[in-house]
């Protein structure tokens, strides 16, 4: 029997995702989360009163995007156990967002993962670095 544990090694690579969200669903979501802070929404109030060069994109949305990369590389083989993200750099509307990670370390044994995860912007610079730590279903064998 081979568990999803036992076909990969460290280096490998989640599959990306790229993100480029709109107004809409920028506000979209803050209404779902009730964040009412309006650099997320309001561009006059965040370009004019706040200084930014756009509408921010919220750092609790781009710790969402890292789950969901982590969640579709598990294919349901495996429940995240620990996660953790920090945003470092400032994203605003019209950026072009990109998620994915690398296993750091595997551990047959406990049948654990560890996942060093990213957001990177359209220049290729790491704006929310993150990490998480999988383990895998014992009982899953691997079709094919």
């Amino acid at each position: 029997m081979t568990t999803k544990i036992e076909s990969i090694t460290v280096g490998d690579a989640l599959p990306e995702r790229t993100y480029k969200p709109s107004s809409v669903s920028l506000f979209l979501y803050n209404a779902s989360i009730w964040n009412a802070h309006r650099i997320h929404y309001d561009e006059p109030y965040t370009t004019e009163t706040e200084g930014h060069r756009a509408v921010v994109i919220d750092g609790p949305l781009q710790g969402d995007w890292l789950t969901q990369t982590v969640e579709e590389w598990l294919e349901g083989d495996g429940t995240m156990i620990e996660f953790e993200y920090s945003n470092r750099l400032a994203s605003h509307l019209g950026d072009e967002l990109t998620t994915g990670g690398t296993v750091k370390s595997v551990d047959l044994e406990s049948g654990e993962a560890s996942l060093e995860l990213f957001v990177r912007n359209q220049e290729g610079q790491t704006t929310t670095p993150g990490r998480a730590v999988v383990r895998f279903h014992r009982d899953r064998e691997l079709s094919g």
